[in-house]
């Protein structure tokens, strides 16, 4: 039922954002970052990582309660991602870029890209519940950069 409802779910975002990205679902992230979705430019895909995606939910709001909402915005987020106009140029610049802090203030930018356009295609959830995974995914560009939070 749970991976019936999650499929529902992203055939849904999908269609509202009109992308045309591949999704792939897996259980666990393959590397030791804690990520929910990752997108790869090079074949257009989105993989959703289920069970980091539930850690997460359960670390920011200690319970599954909210999980299938959750689960939207990471994806939105990761939607943002592939529909960024600006992906490709923005990741040039950044693999050309001989200046640390250049480099993180373009990975902070291209972060911001993904959330501008996962709140707008999120319009139906509380904004509130979106801005909070927002800051929290967002946090630890702000501190690299040595930075207060924005305003979200």
């Amino acid at each position: 039922m749970k991976q019936e409802s999650i499929k529902l779910l992203i055939d849904e975002l999908l269609l509202a954002s009109g992308s045309q990205v591949k999704v792939s679902l897996e259980k666990n992230y393959p590397g030791d970052r804690f990520a929910g979705g990752k997108y790869s430019m090079g074949s257009h895909t989105i993989t959703l990582y289920i069970e980091e995606i539930e850690q997460q939910c359960l670390q920011l709001f200690s319970s599954l309660d909210h999980f299938m909402d959750y689960l939207a915005v990471v994806f939105a987020h990761e939607i943002g991602h592939a529909e960024d106009k600006e992906l490709l140029a923005l990741a040039n610049k950044m693999d050309e870029s001989s200046s640390e802090r250049e480099r993180q203030e373009i990975a902070l930018q291209i972060e911001e890209n993904a959330w501008d356009y996962a709140v707008q295609l999120l319009p139906h959830l509380n904004p509130d519940f979106v801005d909070e995974i927002k800051e929290n995914s967002l946090e630890p560009y702000w501190e690299q950069l040595g930075q207060e939070p924005a305003l979200v």
